[in-house]
């Protein structure tokens, strides 16, 4: 009888901890005008990048552009001269239609589905078929070529952030791994360049850890939000009584945008694969199943003086 209570404890703490989504900061909306959206593009390689990696970001993204849209909309019928707009506008572009296995067609019309389960909308994304920029395993795309590609997007839209690979790109593809290589040549050459947040490739052991990735996730946001609150109100008593202490800047980990899917999220996550037909061999059935990157995205900002 104790052991049936014990599991059903369980199963329902982690329903509870599963069922809602979840994120750290909104450190991708800082560089935003007071009265303009941020505008933020995530750059892919190849279609599927974008739910196979990304997903809990733009859901989470796409939600509050919706849920901002909205409030605005009510604002403005109380007051029209409010001038309150969204505070984020996502958009995508990818590099290539995919077509290493003469699919490039059939995947660039499975992208648009796939875009409109994770709420793009059409207008703010972009598939290139780019000669020098092709789906290929074993060749690096140039990074001037990509630099090239992708300004024209950053110059119309005014993007001010970009999101994409790390170095390591996630998979360890050379099209992912040069992607923020080119960002850095884009980066460099610009007047006003957007920051460059890049997702966080972790050991193979950490990737596929399945529906415990979420909930370590929560665990580890509640407790870096539960010492920083512990650590003001700490340095608070000690100031009244008289001890000047200063708080120390925000670490890495406190400061790092982490983006963590609700079951829902992840359903829909799911949806956004089954678009992409075409590439639902057994494998990627066994990604979907278990990889942390369907639960869970960490970024980090890169700066120039970080090289």
């Amino acid at each position: 009888m104790v052991p049936s209570r014990i599991w059903l404890i369980f199963f329902s703490t982690l329903i509870a901890l599963l069922y809602k989504p979840t994120r750290s900061n909104n450190e991708f909306l800082e560089t935003s005008a007071a009265d303009q959206p941020a505008r933020i593009l995530l750059l892919t390689a190849h279609p599927d990048d974008e739910c196979m990696f990304f997903a809990p970001t733009i859901l989470s993204l796409t939600k509050q552009a919706r849920s901002a849209s909205k409030s605005t909309s009510i604002q403005k019928k109380l007051d029209p001269e409010s001038g309150l707009v969204s505070p984020v506008e996502l958009f995508s572009l990818c590099l290539s239609i995919g077509d290493a296995d003469g699919l490039g067609e059939i995947r660039k019309h499975e992208l648009g589905r796939s875009l409109d389960v994770l709420g793009v909308d059409s207008n703010k994304r972009w598939v290139l078929d780019h000669p020098n920029l092709k789906d290929n395993i074993t060749t690096p795309w140039n990074p001037d070529i990509i630099a090239s590609a992708v300004k024209p997007y950053v110059l119309k839209y005014g993007i001010d952030t970009v999101l994409t690979f790390d170095y390591e790109g996630i998979s360890s593809h050379p099209n992912h791994k040069s992607l923020p290589l080119g960002m850095k040549h884009l980066i460099a050459k610009s007047q006003k360049p957007p920051r460059l947040f890049t997702l966080i490739t972790l050991p193979v052991m950490s990737k596929y850890t399945g529906i415990l990735a979420p909930t370590l996730a929560k665990f580890d946001l509640f407790a870096q939000g539960a010492f920083h609150h512990l650590e003001h109100r700490i340095i608070r008593v000690l100031r009244l009584f008289g001890t000047d202490v200063d708080l120390a800047p925000a670490g890495v980990a406190q400061s790092m945008p982490v983006f963590v899917a609700g079951c829902q999220e992840y359903l829909q996550a799911l949806k956004a694969m089954f678009a992409h037909k075409s590439q639902l061999v057994w494998f990627r059935w066994l990604y979907v199943l278990f990889s942390r990157y369907m639960w869970v995205n960490e970024w980090v900002e890169w700066k120039p003086e970080d090289d």
